[in-house]
């Protein structure tokens, strides 16, 4: 028995992706609009959903529009904005009670629809503009987000090496925006991008729950027929690495915040994706990894350690955070765990203690229904179609040969420390 059943159906300007599943006690719609990610549209699109989930035409306030879910029994509703490789998406999700478990006859899947279309068709605007007062409040709380990277330096970090790392590309720029850009933005012109979005964005639709296909079907035909558009594709540009670059950034910090960046030339959409996700994993995504294991464990240099994939833009970054005077030491210990795979210096039994992780971890992840969604979303995001199955299959059938040549593909791009007033040894 699969572990997902995915239906997708393409209706006027939306795809629509139906997952009957008994598994939830709630049902879920989650919206997702996906378009290039560009300076000149991030910080409008990270405004927008904010704006557009505040209030509507007919709840014009954020009270009435949130004494509105609460009639349909405590319904919750979340945007937020995210970036997937070189796609920025707006996202936004509603969750309601299965009006199954309800003691009396509701057509609350129905109701959510309804609402949900609200939001995104018929927002609190006259004359071509937004509410002004919407957008100004929500002017501030961006903002106030914005600043806030550079107060969590762990964040801070990460974008830093992210900026450095993809300077001419736009990958480059936070999801959240830009701080400068925010202010300029006007109740006309966030009004005119919107209208723009809903003409150019590739449109996505999950329908989660226990529910019946069919009528599913029907209701995101009746609330959700938008015009037909050819998405713009992002060309994907295979990365040259020159040399690898090394910077410092010095601020009035306690602990150094060690950022690396290897270029991995494997995304979402390539074959050797899955032995990608296992060479992570035994080099630095768990508590059993390389990292972990010889620069936190035995060295004690490091107060944490640990790598991530962007699966979509094919990059592989180890995180770290070390006192000062240990940089020389944590940088070689780590570009050695690094030749240590790449020379296939691991066992069996760390590929198969990886494999178990990772099959785990992805079947925690579709424990909810928000977790389940990115899943699914990855396909969209890489244009292939692979079955949860087909992953957990692929995942199994890896390797250690596999794991090895894609370590001969990944090249070291950046290194970024950022530390106290005292001079890195």
């Amino acid at each position: 028995m699969a572990v997902v059943t995915e239906r997708i159906l393409k209706q006027q300007g939306v795809t629509v992706h139906i997952v009957p599943t008994s598994k939830y006690k709630t049902n879920t719609l989650v919206w997702k609009m996906k378009a290039p990610l560009t300076e000149e549209t991030v910080t409008l699109r990270a405004l927008l959903p904010n704006v557009l989930q505040s209030n509507t035409e007919k709840y014009p306030t954020s009270t009435a529009f949130r004494n509105q879910l609460d009639e349909l029994y405590g319904a919750s509703l979340f945007a937020d904005v995210g970036k997937k490789g070189e796609y920025h998406i707006m996202s936004f999700q509603m969750d309601m009670v299965n009006e199954k478990y309800l003691s009396h006859k509701e057509p609350l899947l129905e109701k959510a629809f309804e609402l949900l279309s609200e939001v995104l068709t018929k927002p609190n605007s006259s004359d071509g503009q937004f509410d002004p007062s919407t957008v100004a409040k929500e002017k501030r709380a961006l903002k106030q987000r914005l600043e806030s990277v550079y107060d969590d330096k762990m964040r801070y970090s990460s974008l830093r090496l992210t900026q450095e790392m993809c300077v001419e590309e736009n990958y480059r720029l936070e999801a959240n925006g830009i701080a400068d850009r925010v202010e300029e933005i006007t109740p006309e012109s966030l009004y005119a991008y919107y209208e723009r979005a809903f003409m150019e964005d590739e449109l996505d639709l999950y329908v989660i729950g226990d529910i019946d296909i069919d009528e599913a079907a029907e209701m995101a035909k009746r609330y959700f027929q938008f015009s037909e558009r050819t998405p713009v594709p992002i060309k994907y540009i295979h990365h040259q690495v020159q040399e690898a670059k090394e910077l410092q950034e010095i601020q009035d910090i306690k602990q150094g915040k060690l950022n690396i960046g290897y270029r991995t030339n494997i995304t979402y959409r390539d074959p050797d994706y899955f032995a990608l996700q296992m060479f992570n994993g035994i080099f630095g995504a768990f508590s059993h990894s390389k990292l972990f294991i010889n620069v936190r464990e035995k060295a004690s240099l490091a107060y944490y350690a640990a790598s991530r994939l962007e699966s979509h833009k094919g990059l592989l970054m180890v995180m770290s955070g070390i006192d000062n005077k240990n940089y020389e030491q944590a940088v070689t210990i780590i570009k050695e765990q690094m030749e240590a795979m790449k020379q296939g210096d691991f066992t069996e039994q760390e590929i198969a203690q990886t494999k178990a992780i990772i099959k785990n971890q992805l079947l925690e992840t579709i424990d909810t229904s928000r977790g389940l969604t990115e899943v699914l979303y990855h396909n969209v995001v890489a244009k292939v179609d692979i079955s949860l199955d087909e992953w957990l299959g692929r995942i199994d059938q890896v390797t250690k040969e596999e794991i090895i040549a894609c370590g001969e593909k990944i090249v070291l791009d950046t290194i970024y420390f950022l530390h106290g007033t005292e001079v890195a040894e």
